[in-house]
């Protein structure tokens, strides 16, 4: 096995799926195949964008692209995409990130190497640059971000050190890296409501829901997930709400009252998304939720449910 960087542009004439496929030209094939089982870091080149070293995933296997000659598509192994809390520049104090790009002097290396779209990684190299894209006290980040600064002087407590690998599959640390990028792109407005809800202390009530949820092999990109509120992340994650290919906010009518309706879902019955079209749900995680969630919950459901939590302001105590 070994590990590699995966170059991507957005407007390349290769079709990558991130979460799910990359694309690539045959050249590429025998460094593709030695990295099945092993972690790739997807990077952007200078002239496609500003993102640098942007996401980790890994390769689950290689298949010729239908259909597309001496094309070849490296398939992402499920659960396992996962992007950078913090995009990770080309160089650190003017220095490559990379060793095949640095020459004795630690300086960047003329030539061909760098315009490479699969590059061979180290183990080395690989650990600095998650460490510097998923920084090991990211729960203990999230965690302090809106608690109030503490009266005391009291040093925090010493980090407890997780090999890279560890953290990367680790449930509860994926689950914090994909509820903070969730909530960035969405700018902590929830999609359905329209709504940006803060507690006292300014911590966003919007909750990151998967739209394929991770039980059923979806992936923690921001692409398959939705800022919700409490109230409506469990409405979506019922089947009660799902999200139409034009991103009219679908309602199971016959099971949500009406004035719920009207009260949690924007006037103009369209979701709500990121800024980025990047970030923007991806049109087949939306038509498998349709198909495979929405619809489906007992139409007693939603009126057992406490009545308290058609409002607005509630959250529920799943954050995913």
């Amino acid at each position: 096995m070994a590990k590699l960087v995966l170059m991507h542009k957005a407007d390349s004439i290769y079709e990558d799926d991130l979460d799910t496929v990359y694309d690539f030209p045959k050249a590429y094939l025998k460094a593709v195949e030695a990295a099945v089982g092993d972690w790739v870091i997807y990077y952007e080149p200078a002239k496609a964008g500003p993102r640098g070293y942007f996401a980790v995933a890994k390769i689950g296997g290689v298949i010729a692209k239908p259909g597309v000659a001496d094309r070849y598509l490296a398939l992402i192994e499920g659960r396992s995409f996962l992007f950078f809390d913090r995009e990770v520049p080309r160089l650190v104090d003017g220095r490559p990130l990379e060793a095949s790009l640095t020459t004795a002097e630690g300086t960047v290396r003329k030539g061909g190497a760098q315009q490479l779209a699969v590059r061979r990684l180290s183990e080395a190299d690989f650990a600095r640059i998650v460490n510097l894209g998923l920084p090991q006290d990211l729960e203990a980040i999230e965690a302090r971000r809106y608690a109030a600064a503490p009266s005391g002087a009291d040093d925090p407590p010493g980090l407890f050190e997780r090999p890279v690998l560890e953290r990367l599959t680790r449930r509860a640390y994926r689950d914090v890296a994909f509820r903070r990028k969730v909530r960035e792109a969405y700018d902590h407005r929830c999609a359905i409501s329209g709504l940006d809800l803060r507690n006292g202390g300014g911590r966003p009530e919007v909750a990151a829901a998967h739209i394929i949820p991770v039980d059923r092999n979806g992936s923690d990109s921001v692409r398959n997930g939705l800022a919700l509120s409490g109230t409506l992340h469990w409405m979506f994650d019922r089947g009660l709400l799902s999200v139409a290919e034009d991103f009219t906010i679908l309602v199971s009518r016959n099971k949500v009252p009406a004035d719920v309706v009207k009260r949690l879902i924007v006037p103009d019955g369209k979701l709500r998304r990121p800024r980025d079209m990047r970030n923007w749900p991806h049109p087949a995680n939306l038509k498998w939720h349709r198909e495979n969630v929405f619809g489906q919950m007992p139409a007693a459901g939603y009126e057992q449910r406490d009545a308290a939590t058609a409002d607005p302001t509630r959250t529920g105590p799943r954050d995913s």
